[in-house]
């Protein structure tokens, strides 16, 4: 069996036992040409493939274990990258049809391997000439664009088919950031007390100059506060999907503030581990397997009230429903329970990725929200009055909130005490605010 990483052949060996040889292919065996275009533009842009620099011994190896064996068991990554590097493997070895067989599974552990053994199938050569595409088009882009780059501008520079677009993106967004032209308004806020809790409302109107806001708090002497219409109504809180490769690494940015080359290559230890499915997928679909396990789970630890399985549907375009999302392998095995034997990064990740999944599959969250109008009448001004809104909500079942806040950095949890219109209000403090509109924000790494 050969795989891609020399720690992922370790655990599978220890699976297997002597009936099997498993050896590690350390990604890639082959590719195009370092420093030619390596492309036959004249039919049909067929690449012309060289041994990796580095590689030759790998190949050796594997190529004298490969004659000695009776079968050929290609398992590499479940993607396109990985079905090209079954496919140069073939080639590359020297197998023939009968001999060389493709496995393919989304999580290392004992299970996950004997059920692939059991199904094993031929090489997808539809992924890997979509490998292959992408593959080429890399080359043409950078071998075509970076002499340009070189003459024009300097050298050492490249372009690409994906860091040029990148690029673009940085550039349009710093060029929307240099032509923005804040505009400046006066937020009023009111704090009220109402049987000692403290109760803030904003001002329905915006003021575009200091003077107006000040001849305002100036009408508001000895003005006099009531509630006016109050709205209540019962609202939900859906959980998140459990992650895909960009959610993961967005959600690590700024929970754990994990860098996404971070992210990645600790992602990739615990997949390797067996802890975690295959960490690159664009598909949040979960087996059936994960939904059920996950329901007991739930039900033994939280109660059947909190269980809620659902399979959420893939929004991307094109998405491999085939992947499932990024799922630990184990449910039952916690985050505190693993942490023994994970480092203090694995632990974090670890952590998020299980919370995220299990919550996915809990109980919405439901919660009381009011929304109350505070009028004013300002002395002399008896035939109108100016409101303030106060908003907030009360949870009445927490549901998925019992494992995992997904709330944004900017939300702000508050409860509003029972409000009743006429009810006389007593203000504690008015103030105004200086706001200036934001301008568009840089990329960080994640949202780029």
């Amino acid at each position: 069996m050969i795989v891609e990483s020399p720690h992922k052949a370790k655990q599978i060996q220890g699976y297997l036992g002597k009936d099997y040889t498993v050896r590690a292919s350390q990604g890639h065996v082959r590719d195009l040409q370092e420093k030619a275009l390596s492309i036959d533009l004249e039919n049909g842009f067929n690449p012309e493939y060289t041994v990796s620099p580095g590689k030759e011994k790998i190949i050796r190896e594997l190529k004298s274990l490969s004659d000695k064996a009776d079968q050929v068991l290609l398992a590499s990554d479940p993607d396109r990258e990985g079905e090209a590097i079954a496919w140069h493997l073939k080639e590359v070895l020297g197998l023939d049809e009968s001999k060389a067989r493709r496995i393919s599974y989304n999580e290392v552990t004992k299970n996950a391997i004997e059920s692939a053994l059991n199904n094993p199938r031929d090489i997808d050569m539809d992924l890997v000439k979509a490998q292959t595409a992408r593959r080429v088009l890399d080359r043409l882009v950078g071998f075509e664009l970076s002499p340009v780059l070189w003459r024009k501008v300097k050298r050492g520079l490249s372009a690409g088919r994906v860091q040029s677009v990148a690029l673009r993106l940085v550039v349009d967004r710093e060029r929307e950031i240099a032509a923005f032209v804040p505009e400046a308004s006066y937020r009023l806020e009111a704090v009220f007390d109402v049987d000692g809790c403290k109760v803030k409302g904003v001002l329905n109107t915006r003021f575009s100059s200091i003077d107006e806001a000040r001849n305002f708090l100036q009408d508001c002497i000895g003005a006099e506060y009531s509630v006016g219409d109050v709205e209540k109504k019962e609202g939900k809180r859906f959980p998140a999907p459990p992650f895909t490769t960009s959610t993961l690494q967005q959600e690590a940015a700024r929970k754990l503030h994990f860098p996404v080359s971070t992210t990645m290559r600790v992602a990739q230890t615990l997949y390797e581990r067996g802890l975690i499915t295959y960490m690159r997928t664009d598909s949040t679909n979960l087996s059936t397997l994960a939904l059920g396990t996950a329901k007991k789970f739930i039900c033994d630890n939280f109660g059947a009230e909190y269980s809620n399985p659902r399979q959420f549907k893939t929004k991307a375009k094109g998405a491999q429903e085939a992947h499932e999302a990024i799922r630990p392998s184990i449910v039952y095995l916690t985050p505190d329970e693993a942490k023994q034997s994970l480092t203090s990064e694995q632990y974090k990740l670890y952590n998020l990725i299980w919370c995220r999944f299990v919550a996915s599959l809990m109980s919405n969250t439901v919660q009381d929200t009011t929304r109350a109008e505070v009028r004013a009448a300002r002395p002399g001004q008896t035939d109108k009055y100016c409101v303030f809104t106060a908003a907030g909500y009360i949870t009445r079942f927490d549901g998925y909130t019992a494992l995992y806040d997904d709330s944004s950095d900017d939300e702000e949890e508050t409860a509003l005490p029972e409000l009743e219109e006429g009810q006389k209000l007593k203000k504690v403090k008015l103030t105004d605010e200086q706001h200036f509109t934001p301008p568009p924000a840089r990329f960080t790494e994640a949202s780029l």
